[in-house]
């Protein structure tokens, strides 16, 4: 097991904290978005049912397990609002490694939100966990994630063509990744 007791975690302009019950709502609305859910592994809509099911499934926010997911709730400082999430999993057959995701509602995009948050998450998965190297992947057509991705420190390391089955059709992958070393070197100046 992985211990994630550093949670909450904060930025400049975020708490990212475990999801509590009170997120529900938000949740279900960003993730009922299809704009938001066209690159992501759920179907919209997300009924606010689905939303309170998927945060309870999440009751033990102090352990992530290899191969697992852990999720993280991405609030405003300023308002509360849940602008978002970002999740991490240790990769089961290799616990050296990560992979990270993110998704933030639609009003959010375009803010520095998602950059802020998922270079606070490496920073963590480097610093609290010691990790050798995490990766990421998008949509080739998702460039608002390559962008976040490209900020956030994170090389291009390539795309695999029409390598996934998804939502009923193929579509390709770009393989995004940092090692602990180049994470080190660049962040003398950016801490979110």
């Amino acid at each position: 097991m992985t211990r994630a007791k550093s949670f909450p975690l904060e930025t400049k302009r975020l708490i990212l904290r475990p999801f509590a019950a009170r997120d529900a709502d938000a949740f279900a609305r960003y993730r009922s978005d299809p704009d938001i859910a066209r690159y992501q592994d759920w179907q919209s809509p997300v009924t606010l049912e689905q939303a309170r099911a998927f945060i309870a499934s999440l009751s033990d926010p102090a352990l992530a397990s290899p191969g697992e997911w852990y999720q993280v709730a991405l609030e405003q400082k300023t308002t509360g609002q849940l602008v978002g999430d970002c999740a991490f999993q240790v990769l089961a057959e290799d616990r050296q490694q990560a992979e990270i995701g993110f998704s933030l509602a639609r009003e959010f995009h375009g803010l520095g939100f998602a950059t802020e948050a998922v270079t606070r998450l490496l920073d963590y998965l480097f610093a609290n966990l010691r990790l050798h190297r995490v990766r990421a992947n998008c949509d080739p057509e998702n460039q608002a994630s390559a962008r976040v991705l490209a900020r956030a420190g994170m090389r291009h390391e390539g795309r695999f063509v029409e390598s996934l089955w998804f939502k009923g059709g193929w579509v390709g992958e770009d393989w995004y990744a940092i090692l602990a070393r180049e994470w080190q070197a660049g962040q003398s100046g950016f801490r979110g």
